[in-house]
C-alpha cells in the first residue's frame, strides 16, 4: 500500500537506534526513548495552506530530526510510521 500525504504533510518511518549502551548493558523495548531521527518516505505537494505558500523543503530519501511529540504514529501493512507536518521537523541530516 502506498501513502499519499496531503497538503504540507511528510511520512516518516523512524530509524531505530542500537538496543545496547556504550558499556554493553542491553536495553529492553520498554526502556529505550524513541528515536528523534527518521527517513523521509513521502512528501505531501505543499501549495498555499491556510493563505500561505507553502514550499516543500525535504523530498523522500532525506534524514531527519524531528519534534520529539510530533505527529501521529500509524502503522499500515505492519510497519509503523509517522505523519507530521513539515514545521514539526527540525533540520535535515546531510
Amino acid at each position: 500500500m502506498r501513502v499519499r500525504p496531503l497538503g504540507d504533510r511528510v511520512v516518516i518511518k523512524r530509524i531505530e537506534v542500537e538496543e545496547t549502551t556504550k558499556s554493553g548493558i542491553v536495553l529492553p523495548g520498554s526502556a529505550k526513548e524513541k528515536p528523534q531521527e527518521a527517513e523521509v518516505v513521502a512528501v505531501g505537494p505543499g501549495g498555499m495552506i491556510n493563505g500561505k505558500e507553502v514550499v516543500m523543503e525535504v523530498k523522500v530519501g532525506d534524514r531527519v530530526l524531528f519534534s520529539k511529540y510530533a505527529g501521529n504514529e500509524v502503522k499500515i501493512d505492519g510497519i509503523e510510521y509517522t505523519i507530521l507536518k513539515q514545521d514539526e521537523i527540525l533540520a535535515v541530516l546531510e
